[in-house]
């Protein structure tokens, strides 16, 4: 079990828990010294018919009850062996087994996230100015690294279509001609807070989904261990972007950044009202889940157990 004791005001909270998992028996990791662990995962190895079986979770938010009502977030719970053994291979790093090693899938962060989501961007940029669609949309909670930046305005002026979904600070200026005019940021601010860190590439026509747990920060990128982890089940990576696709039409709870600064409420007109959080809300209502991470839970474990990989939403 790794915990992070430094969290902003839970650390009185993350002592306690660490010492009655220790008294029940964990074994309890605090970390990589000067490096805060902000990864959410989880390895599973269960034994099923005489053989072990490898299990993983990985998300957006934190293993925390509180915030699981009040946040949106995804979590996948997955049996894919490769994505299972990166996730093994961190948590060797995590426990002072050495430098994690043979990462195949994850990017993560100190290491290849940073690059990696640079390298995404760039892609889209080669095929744009080959004359062919392309298109990314990042939701996260804040946009101030420089590099990613300065990589999405040259994906903007390249002619790649950039939605933006940042809830908080974003240093990127959309709409400057010649610069971003083909990016757009919105905010959403509704009833829960917008948690979610999803990526979405177009990708020459073969799209790639990510969800992770690093906003896009120097903070993220460098001095924290953080995971992103891919979408490889077509199903599920569809529904994320129909997901990102209903927040980009919300006209009830978004805020438009404008190129000069401030932001203008998106208003309806003469539209239909669209809120995203209420249509989510009821797309999964709908699908006859609970609108309870831990249930939600229960579900992703049982479809992850025949094989196939599993996204849980909460409160959404």
């Amino acid at each position: 079990m790794v915990i992070e004791l430094r969290a902003r005001f839970d650390e009185a909270d993350n002592l306690a828990l660490a010492s009655r998992l220790q008294e029940a028996g964990a074994i309890v990791i605090y970390g990589v010294m000067a490096y805060k662990t902000h990864a959410k995962m989880m390895h599973i190895v269960r034994r099923e018919k005489d053989k072990l079986r490898h299990y993983a979770h990985l998300g957006t938010g934190n293993y925390h009850s509180r915030t699981a009502k009040l946040y949106t977030d995804y979590s996948l719970l997955t049996a894919n062996p490769t994505l299972c053994e990166d996730v093994h291979q961190v948590f060797q790093q995590l426990s002072g087994m050495g430098r994690a090693r043979r990462i195949e899938t994850l990017l993560h962060a100190p290491f290849t996230l940073h690059e990696g989501l640079v390298a995404m961007i760039e892609r889209e940029a080669v095929e744009a100015r080959k004359g062919k669609r392309a298109h990314l949309i990042v939701k996260c909670n804040s946009l101030t690294e420089p590099k990613l930046i300065q990589a999405l305005y040259r994906a903007s002026r390249a002619g790649v279509e950039c939605d933006l979904i940042i809830r908080g600070m974003c240093c990127l200026r959309p709409g400057v001609p010649g610069v971003s005019e083909n990016i757009r940021v919105r905010s959403i601010v509704a009833r829960f807070l917008e948690h979610t860190r999803v990526f979405h590439f177009h990708n020459g026509g073969k799209p790639e989904t990510w969800g992770s747990s690093a906003d896009f920060m120097a903070r993220n990128m460098f001095h924290r261990v953080e995971t992103c982890f891919p979408l490889l089940d077509r199903k599920l990576a569809a529904r994320v972007r129909k997901d990102l696709e209903t927040y980009l039409v919300d006209n009830c709870q978004s805020w438009l950044l404008r190129s000069d600064g401030p932001y203008v409420e998106a208003a309806a007109r003469d539209a239909a009202p669209i809120s995203a959080q209420e249509t989510l809300l009821f797309a999964y209502a709908a699908r006859g889940l609970t609108l309870d991470a831990g249930s939600l839970t229960d579900i992703a474990s049982a479809g992850a157990c025949r094989g196939g990989d599993v996204l849980a939403a909460s409160n959404l």
